[in-house]
C-alpha cells in the first residue's frame, strides 16, 4: 500500500487520572511504537482534536502539550498533524503556533471555522497562514478536511482559485 503515515488521536481524558500520568503513559506508549514505525518506514501523526465544539472531553487539545509528548517520544516517525481548525478553536495563534512547531509537524489538515467547512468559508485568513508555512520550507501534506457549502467540484476550484494560486502561483491540472 505504500503507507508513509497514520493518523492518531488520544481519546478522552481520564477523570480522576492526573493530566501529567496521562501525557507520561501516553509518551511512554508512543516510545515503545517508535521501533516499529521506523522498521515499517511509517510517521504516526498525532492529533490534538478541540473540546470545545466537535470532540468535549477530548484529552490532547493543545498544540504544546501535544509537542511536549511529541518532544518526550524524541523520534523522527511520531510528530503532529496540525489540524488548522481545531487549533483555531482551541486556542487561536495558528499561525505563530504551526511555525513553532513546525519541525515537529508532518501534516496539515485545514478547514474553516467556524462551521468546519471549505477555506474561504469563515474567519481564517488561508492565504497568510499557508504562505506563513511556505516560509517555513515545509515540504509535508496539507489537506482538506471538512464539509462543503457548495459543491465540491466547485468548492476545490475556489479553494484553488483564491487561496492556492496566490500562495503558490498557477498550479497545472
Amino acid at each position: 500500500m505504500n503507507v508513509t503515515s497514520i493518523i492518531s488521536q488520544t481519546g478522552n481524558a481520564l477523570e480522576g487520572v492526573a493530566r501529567e500520568d496521562q501525557r507520561s503513559a501516553m509518551a511512554e506508549m508512543l516510545q515503545r511504537c517508535a521501533p516499529l514505525l521506523k522498521e515499517a518506514g511509517i510517521v504516526l501523526e498525532v492529533e490534538p482534536l478541540n473540546g470545545l465544539v466537535d470532540h468535549y472531553g477530548h484529552f490532547l487539545q493543545r498544540s504544546n502539550e501535544s509537542v511536549e509528548v511529541i518532544d518526550r517520544v524524541d523520534s523522527p516517525n511520531v510528530k503532529l498533524v496540525f489540524d488548522v481548525y481545531h487549533q483555531q478553536v482551541t486556542e487561536g495563534n495558528v499561525i505563530r503556533n504551526a511555525t513553532n512547531y513546525i519541525d515537529r509537524i508532518n501534516h496539515f489538515h485545514i478547514a474553516d471555522n467556524p462551521g468546519r467547512n471549505q477555506p474561504g468559508t469563515g474567519e481564517l485568513n488561508y492565504v497568510n497562514i499557508l504562505r506563513a508555512i511556505k516560509e517555513t520550507g515545509f515540504s509535508g501534506f496539507v489537506g482538506l478536511e471538512g464539509g462543503y457549502t457548495i459543491d465540491t467540484d466547485e468548492a476545490v476550484e475556489q479553494f484553488k482559485q483564491n487561496i492556492v494560486t496566490p500562495v503558490f502561483g498557477s498550479l497545472q491540472s
